[in-house]
């Protein structure tokens, strides 16, 4: 192996995500390692309490305007019909109020649960297949 192969391999371990990398050549064995740098450090920074209060009324706001699909039995949170089907709905995607979101599996019946608004799916709050609660919130949307 040439001097040249070599730094083409550092090189491409460079340009990659790849930490190490072990190859053998013509009886030549070659091992480069190399240690992951953090990109980044975050520092603490102290915030003031005018900071601080600004950026909770500011959320505030923002989560009073969407609007929250609560379920409204307790069961079982599945985002498809069947295992092997597609989604009812999907972060990003434009609802109609009466359209299903989700069914809810309670005592071995499966309750469709609807849209209360038209709007955006903003934020799926459950993972497929988790219990949920009474009044557990499920979606939230961005009413349009």
């Amino acid at each position: 192996m040439e001097l040249e192969d070599l730094k083409k391999l550092i090189e491409f371990l460079k340009e990659t995500d790849i930490t190490e990398l072990q190859l053998e050549k013509d009886g030549t064995k070659v091992k480069i390692k190399r240690e992951r740098i953090l990109s980044s450090i975050e520092m603490p920074v102290q915030k003031s309490p005018v900071f601080h209060e600004k950026i909770t009324q500011e959320t505030e706001e923002e989560t009073q305007r969407l609007v929250t699909i609560t379920s409204p039995i307790v069961g079982t949170f599945y985002r498809s019909p069947a295992p092997d089907s597609a989604p009812f709905v999907e972060v990003g995607l434009r609802v109609k109020k009466g359209q299903v979101l989700c069914v809810i599996e309670a005592m071995k019946l499966m309750n469709e649960i609807e849209s209360d608004a038209d709007g955006i799916i903003v934020k799926a709050l459950v993972e497929n297949g988790q219990p949920v609660e009474y009044g557990e919130p499920l979606f939230l949307i961005e009413p349009m």
